[in-house]
């Protein structure tokens, strides 16, 4: 069994969202899936089937989420520090093309969001950081060509 890493945030908005599923989800498609046959034949009830259908996806994430909480393996970012990025670095770089500046925190793959800044460790550019320090230049290849970074700050805080 591969350990995932993870933040404790990370973590916590899957189980989060585990609960969800097993508290309020699944009792309401056990309601939905009870009318619907109330209503008679469920050969060609579409109720029935679009609730038999919802719950075969909702089981199919409580099991997904069940395994990957278990294979979590949290980190916790507290204890770490340095200059040399890492996993939970949050790093600021410098678009070598036109100057701008962007922000990203390495993560887990479940719970990157690269709205918000979060970059997963098994993303191109968070693999091409990993080991660097500020300074450093970096090329990531991207389907719009090469990009080039320079590493303007690196935290852990």
């Amino acid at each position: 069994m591969n350990k995932m890493p993870i933040t404790a945030d990370g973590l916590g908005r899957l189980q989060s969202e585990l609960k969800h599923l097993k508290t309020v989800e699944r009792p309401s498609i056990i309601r939905a899936i009870a009318e619907a046959r109330q209503h008679g034949d469920i050969s060609e009830n579409a109720e029935y089937h679009a609730a038999r259908e919802r719950q075969s996806f909702v089981e199919g994430r409580v099991a997904e989420l069940e395994d990957k909480i278990s294979r979590a393996e949290v980190i916790d970012l507290k204890k770490l520090s340095g200059g040399v990025i890492k996993f939970g670095a949050k790093v600021t770089l410098s678009d070598e093309d036109n100057g701008e500046e962007n922000k990203y925190q390495i993560v887990g793959q479940e719970e990157a969001d690269i709205a918000r800044g979060l970059l997963s460790i098994t993303s191109p550019l968070a693999r091409a950081l990993i080991g660097k320090k500020v300074g450093d230049n970096v090329e990531v290849s991207t389907p719009r060509g090469t990009k080039a970074y320079e590493i303007i700050k690196v935290s852990f805080k």
